[in-house]
C-alpha cells in the first residue's frame, strides 16, 4: 500500500519533533468562523508519512451516489478514543493541542481520523463535520499534514463570498474552530498537477464527526 513520498527540501530529517503551538497564526473568517495555521509545525513529517502509509490498516470504502454505488476516492482509517494509535508523535500532537485549545475548547480532543490522498485523482467533496455535536455547537478539528502538499479549500455554506486556499503538506497544521463546521464548508479538490502523496490525521472532540 505505500506509495513512495518525494520529500520536501525544507524537512530532510528523520527526527519527529513537534514544534511550539506559540507561533500558530489565526484568520478569522465570517459568521464566527476562523482558522488556525501553523505550517511546518511537525519536523521529520515526510518520514511519518512512509511509515504510516505502509503501517496504517488503510480501507477503501463505497457509497452511494446518485442511485449508483461508487468509490470513496481516497483511504480511510480511524481511531477511537480508545484506540491506540498508530505512532506516538499523533499522541504527543493530540496532547499538545489539547493542552493548548483547553481554555478555548473546553474539552481534549479524543479522536483521530486518517485520509490517505494517493495521487491528484483523490479527492474530498465540500462538507462541513456535521454529524453529531458540529451540526448545532462551535467546536474545532485539527487537521495534521504529512506527505505532499494538497489543496485545502473553505468557502461560506451559504449567501457567497470568497473561498480560502491553503496548501498543506510536510508537517503543517490547521485548526478550524468557531462555527466553521457549521457556516463553512471544506474540500480538498481533484488536480491534474503532478502532486504526490498525502496524509490528513484529524482530530476531533467526542461526538464531532
Amino acid at each position: 500500500m505505500a506509495t513512495h513520498l518525494q520529500g520536501s527540501l525544507f524537512d530532510q530529517t528523520d527526527e519527529l519533533r513537534l514544534g511550539s503551538l506559540a507561533g500558530v497564526r489565526r484568520t478569522r473568517l465570517a459568521r464566527g468562523a476562523w482558522i488556525d495555521v501553523l505550517p511546518g509545525w511537525l519536523s521529520g513529517a515526510d518520514a511519518l508519512f512512509e511509515q504510516l502509509a505502509s503501517e496504517v490498516p488503510w480501507r477503501a470504502e463505497r457509497r452511494t451516489m446518485y442511485d449508483h454505488v461508487v468509490d470513496v476516492p481516497r483511504l480511510l482509517a480511524f481511531y477511537g478514543a480508545d484506540d491506540a494509535l498508530p505512532h506516538p508523535v499523533l499522541v504527543e500532537a493530540r496532547d499538545a493541542l489539547s493542552a493548548h485549545y483547553a481554555e478555548e475548547l473546553g474539552e481534549p480532543f479524543t479522536t483521530a481520523g486518517l485520509c490517505y490522498y494517493r495521487d491528484g485523482r483523490d479527492s474530498v467533496a465540500w462538507h462541513g463535520d456535521r454529524i453529531g455535536r458540529g451540526a448545532r455547537e462551535d467546536t474545532m478539528v485539527a487537521i495534521l499534514s504529512v506527505g505532499a502538499p494538497r489543496d485545502l479549500l473553505l468557502r461560506p455554506m451559504r449567501g457567497g463570498g470568497r473561498t480560502v486556499r491553503r496548501p498543506l503538506g510536510h508537517g503543517d497544521l490547521i485548526v478550524m474552530g468557531g462555527s466553521c463546521q457549521r457556516t463553512w464548508e471544506h474540500s480538498v479538490p481533484k488536480t491534474t498537477r503532478a502532486t504526490g502523496p498525502r496524509i490528513s490525521v484529524q482530530f476531533r472532540p467526542h461526538g464531532v464527526h
